[in-house]
């Protein structure tokens, strides 16, 4: 499936299929891998479908003569790419030679160079702007090179219509100057001599929802940021920035990075206002500020007023504040209708079906449980209130409680020496459970339990993906669709879409196994049968220990 394209001078976009949430793939540098590159897309896409189109910064071109070849069987069609692709330009003089149109032109059946800068425009309203190649430093700027002009010209496309809110998607091969500020840690890169000013003015006035850069072999997801200084703006839509590896690194760097995102024109208003709890200040106000006080012709622009958070679905929710977005107490106390289910449900908190006496802690949308055969004393369950399946299938106000609920019992298994493992599988049940068993720091590490799920789903042939740590489920999986999620302590997820059967005890089977708790024979929770006074001792010890992390008694 071939998208139209224009070009951006004459400021005509590039037309995308209409779809309402176009789903992809972003790659950091292929290096002309490109048989490597496309045998993974078809790997995933056998287990988890096709997706629209797969997005290249950094280096897509290879200088060795092996890339060479590759290309050459591409370019005459012997080959043929899986999925529809997009490139950004050449990063170096050696690359220059397969970008023949500085405009942008296809290379190969389903390759296309996306040019020197420009925007997306499609039919569902999803925004991609794109500036190729690296910052150049003298004159006149070398083919690989964009200049300051190029970027000015660029953001000033798009900034100077008045209804501009941000884009959904920013792609550059250079990462923005300073775009760590502020951010979570930062390994193995030369922040002094890492990233460009230019694309960090340009990040800063486009207000991307996800901006993919690469070229420094490092992967490197930025926590959300703000693009409003708090109480002195109006809120507006966070940003993430992504980092991918190359293709080829040795250390098993993150390279591919799977998107669905719902275009931020289509979001429900209530939905854009609202921040997630880890988003931080703006990596670039202050650099923007003092080159302002320095150069007003290029003052960054500060306009916009929608929000965005992910790609949640429009149901109603919590207005929130411009404070860090917390709701008003009066908000918080409004009557709410809680979904109801069409029978006997074991979970729903008001079906006389709960056992009340497993309860350790009611908030206003969730409950924390002790589970029924649990695997340890300590092994709990998080429960919406409200009837509710899954956990894409959330209300907003929901996942938030939900968040607070599982940081809450990070903090407590921590202080008695346990690491916080929560799986849910969304098959064969009724009521959301999200299942948080508890394992000793002394038994095993994060990634000896990481490896049994992946080993275990491998000798069942399932495959287990990973997913962005701060990612959201709803980005990815539809309601109603089946799948099994699995989030360790390190914040990495794994994710299987179930297609037709599944064990429905695997989640307790990984964990009960030699490698992690070394108690097989409580995989099955039928198994494990404890009397009524062993488990209101269970419910009384846990709710002692956990009372200092449970926020619900401070409300």
């Amino acid at each position: 499936m071939m998208w139209g394209r224009g070009r951006w001078e004459n400021k005509e976009s590039v037309i995308l299929p209409h779809l309402i949430s176009p789903t992809g793939l972003a790659c950091g540098d292929v290096e002309g891998k490109l048989d490597a590159l496309y045998n993974r897309v078809r790997s995933i896409q056998k287990k988890s479908g096709d997706f629209d189109l797969l997005l290249c910064v950094g280096n897509f071109f290879g200088t060795t003569a092996e890339a060479e070849s590759e290309w050459a069987e591409y370019k005459s069609g012997a080959k043929k790419a899986p999925i529809q692709t997009y490139t950004l330009g050449a990063n170096n003089q050696e690359t220059t030679k397969y970008f023949t149109d500085k405009d942008g032109c296809e290379l190969a059946e389903n390759i296309t160079y996306l040019g020197r800068k420009g925007v997306f425009t499609g039919a569902s309203g999803l925004q991609i702007a794109y500036l190729s190649g690296t910052e150049a430093h003298h004159e006149p700027a070398p083919a690989y090179c964009y200049t300051s002009k190029d970027m000015i010209a660029l953001k000033s496309l798009l900034t100077t219509n008045s209804k501009f809110k941000g884009v959904d998607i920013l792609l550059t091969s250079q990462w923005p100057k300073g775009v760590w500020q502020y951010g979570n840690n930062l390994e193995g890169i030369d922040t002094k001599s890492c990233g460009s000013i230019s694309v960090s003015h340009l990040a800063f006035a486009l207000k991307p929802r996800y901006h993919f850069a690469a070229l420094e072999g490092a992967n490197y997801e930025r926590l959300p940021y703000r693009n409003h200084v708090i109480l002195q703006e109006n809120a507006q839509h966070v940003s993430r920035f992504i980092a991918l590896a190359n293709l080829s690194n040795s250390s098993k760097k993150k390279y591919l990075y799977a998107f669905n995102i719902m275009p931020l024109c289509a979001m429900d208003p209530t939905e854009l206002v609202k921040q997630p709890l880890d988003v931080t200040e703006s990596p670039y106000m202050k650099m923007m500020k003092e080159f302002q006080k320095t150069n007003t012709e290029e003052t960054a622009t500060v306009s916009g007023e929608n929000q965005f958070f992910f790609d949640l679905s429009k149901k109603a929710g919590k207005k929130r504040s411009s404070e860090g977005g917390r709701p008003s107490p009066h908000q918080s106390k409004q009557p709410r209708t809680i979904p109801q289910p069409t029978g006997p449900c074991w979970f729903c908190l008001a079906s006389p079906e709960v056992e009340k006496h497993l309860v350790i802690s009611i908030g206003t949308h969730c409950y924390i449980a002790l589970a029924k055969g649990s695997l340890t004393p300590d092994h709990v369950l998080i429960l919406p209130i409200g009837h509710h399946q899954s956990v894409v299938e959330l209300p907003s106000e929901v996942i938030e409680e939900v968040q607070k609920y599982k940081l809450a019992l990070k903090k407590f298994y921590k202080s008695i020496g346990k690491r916080f493992v929560m799986f849910e599988r969304n098959y064969r049940s009724q009521h959301l459970q999200l299942q948080v068993v508890p394992v000793p720091i002394q038994s095993c590490t994060t990634e000896d339990i990481k490896e049994a799920f992946i080993v275990q789903a491998e000798e069942q042939r399932m495959e287990l993906l990973e997913i962005p740590e701060h990612s959201d489920l709803k980005q990815i999986i539809q309601p109603g669709s089946a799948y099994f999620y699995v989030e360790l302590d390190s914040g990495e997820k794994l994710l299987h879409r179930i297609k037709k059967h599944f064990p429905l005890q695997f989640g307790r089977e990984v964990l009960a196994s030699e490698a992690v708790l070394n108690m097989p024979d409580k995989a099955n929770w039928r198994e494990c049968k404890y009397s009524r006074e062993d488990e209101e001792e269970f419910a009384k010890v846990f709710r002692n220990g956990f009372q200092p992390y449970d926020f619900s008694l401070l409300d």
